[in-house]
């Protein structure tokens, strides 16, 4: 059951520094998290960073809106992130912001090298230039009438109403969304990161197809763009931004900013700078390309370009490791829509915790969901009320209820060693390769579902041993210290399987049974009579039709 150690780093996508984080948001971070915590309970080395992502014009005018310095607002916004992570158990070793010196030095540095390389090209490009704000005008924030179904109010990239995408130019009475000026053409000298020279089009390629074990969902999307050899669909990538803007200002170019999605990745490695230098971590040891260290990102499938193209070459032709995989998630609806603010299922993850609601429904929720495709996955309401309520209270937490009571009172805590080696317990134990493996494959959906069938059998014993009714004969108190030592130390072994997908209800299991914090291999490690339990306490509450309610009014 035990595995060569492993030295893994692992992110999750940062988020925008421009708004709350969601529910949506949630359903990645939990999905790392879950991996993570599963990775340290199998004794590897493991550190998961992440980082606000703080650059950007909509930062600059949102800060410029509520008359504050774009370094006020994104240390604002840190505050309300960091505590929506913590409030959700998300087991950052650190989290971090892009806008810092590490970032700073790492995004010039490696820029540098890429120019070095002959991969960055300056060009002279038009662009449409807000004569009232001066200021060049990002596609997001120019507005008009689509050229396809003259919708209005559309975004100078596509439209909402028929889906078609444009350019900026192709709209039809365009106007500025920061001053509702008409735009006017203007042109500026840009920095490309050659991503169509043949050298990046052949390493993409083998790094996508061949070298990377990426989902075939993503395998097949890259294909489309790495294509076959003289027939790429990869373009030069512009990375730069005129002032003004809220970025790092590029070295060879006064006046000339990096693109956010030129700083931002970096940010991964800023933020394992910023954590390595903190405990003592030898950080070029981790990130040259000859590690033994593994590499992984979670992230949404919408930037999965990104992070599949970009990202690779920008490390690799800047003579970086490159990342062991990329796993990529579907998007949350609701009940089968859209999230919508009007419908009030945008849900904030403050509000959650605002509204009474304990995060690791959640947690468990999203994770019955969750598999290694992209697929897209939903929070039916209804069926998250009857789920948590089944699944952690009917079959998994009643278990312990059921019996610790018996134990404490009949036989001060103390279980039955001789009843250890129980069938039952044997295959619960069995089970424990099989979910690991399933764990390691992100396949969590499949992990809950053994494991409540495993439960189902536990209550299945309960029920046919009826310790209530032994309880009533006195001759039989060997029997009912049996059955309940038998019933406890499954109900340990279902724990150690959710540990990773419920911390916090483990960490309360683990203080019950008075046990030190479980490990994968503690399946080894049964109760023993030199350890009495305690009395037991609640470990979690049902959830109730009229706390939905509520929730859904808190994000009208």
């Amino acid at each position: 059951m035990s595995s060569p150690k492993r030295r893994l780093l692992v992110t999750s996508a940062l988020p925008y520094a421009n708004g709350q984080i969601h529910i949506g948001h949630l359903v990645e971070y939990v999905q790392t998290d879950i991996w993570v915590r599963f990775q340290r309970m199998r004794g590897h080395e493991v550190h998961y960073v992440g980082a606000d992502d703080t650059h950007g014009t909509p930062i600059m005018l949102r800060a410029e809106k509520e008359g504050i310095t774009p370094k006020e607002l994104i240390a604002n916004v840190w505050k309300e992130h960091k505590r929506d992570f913590d409030d959700f158990l998300i087991s950052f070793d650190n989290y971090y912001t892009t806008d810092s010196p590490e970032n700073e030095t790492l995004s010039q540095s490696i820029y540098l090298k890429l120019r070095d390389a002959g991969l960055i090209e300056k060009r002279a490009i038009e662009q449409a230039y807000d004569p009232v704000k001066e200021m060049f005008l990002p596609d997001r924030f120019i507005k008009g009438e689509c050229p396809k179904c003259g919708a209005k109010d559309q975004y100078g990239d596509s439209c909402e109403k028929c889906g078609a995408t444009y350019s900026p130019t192709d709209l039809k009475n365009p106007f500025s969304v920061v001053s509702g000026a008409t735009p006017i053409k203007k042109i500026s000298d840009h920095y490309f990161f050659k991503l169509s020279d043949p050298r990046c089009e052949t390493f993409l390629r083998d790094w996508t197809q061949v070298r990377t074990p990426l989902q075939p969902e993503a395998r097949n999307k890259m294909k489309e763009w790495v294509g076959q050899p003289g027939d790429s669909k990869l373009g030069d990538w512009d990375i730069s931004r005129d002032a003004p803007y809220f970025g790092f200002e590029i070295p060879d170019a006064p006046g000339k900013y990096f693109y956010v999605w030129l700083d931002a990745p970096i940010g991964y490695y800023a933020s394992f700078l910023n954590y390595c230098q903190s405990k003592g971590l030898n950080f070029e040891e981790w990130v040259r390309p000859d590690t033994t260290t593994e590499q992984y990102h979670f992230i949404g499938k919408d930037i999965l370009y990104f992070h599949t193209l970009f990202w690779p070459a920008t490390l690799h032709f800047a003579g970086y490791r490159t990342p062991t995989n990329v796993f990529a998630h579907g998007f949350l609806t609701v009940d089968g829509e859209k999230m919508s603010k009007s419908r009030g299922t945008l849900i904030s993850a403050h509000s959650v915790i605002e509204s009474g609601f304990n995060p690791e429904w959640f947690r468990y929720y999203f994770a019955t969901k969750l598999n290694d495709s992209m697929e897209d996955l939903d929070l039916n309401l209804q069926d998250f009320v009857a789920r948590v309520n089944s699944d952690l209270l009917g079959k998994y937490i009643n278990i312990a209820s059921r019996s610790a009571g018996f134990l404490v009172k009949r036989f001060g805590g103390v279980v039955s060693d001789a009843a250890m080696h129980n069938p039952l317990l044997t295959e619960i134990a069995d089970a424990n390769q099989r979910i690991a493996e399933l764990y390691e494959t992100r396949e969590y959906a499949k992990a809950l579902r053994t494991i409540m069938e495993l439960a189902d059998k536990v209550n299945g014993f309960v029920d046919e041993n009826k310790p209530w009714e032994i309880a009533k004969d006195p001759e039989r108190e060997a029997d009912l210290q049996k059955v309940c030592s038998v019933t406890l130390e499954a109900f340990r072994l279902l724990s150690l399987y959710l540990k990773p997908v419920l911390p916090q209800v483990t960490a309360g299991v683990e203080e019950f049974l008075s046990i030190p914090a479980m490990s994968w291999n503690d399946v080894k490690t049964p109760l023993s009579s030199e350890n009495p339990i305690k009395a037991y306490q609640h470990l979690m509450t049902r959830v109730e039709a009229p706390q939905i309610e509520a929730l859904l009014a808190a994000n009208l």
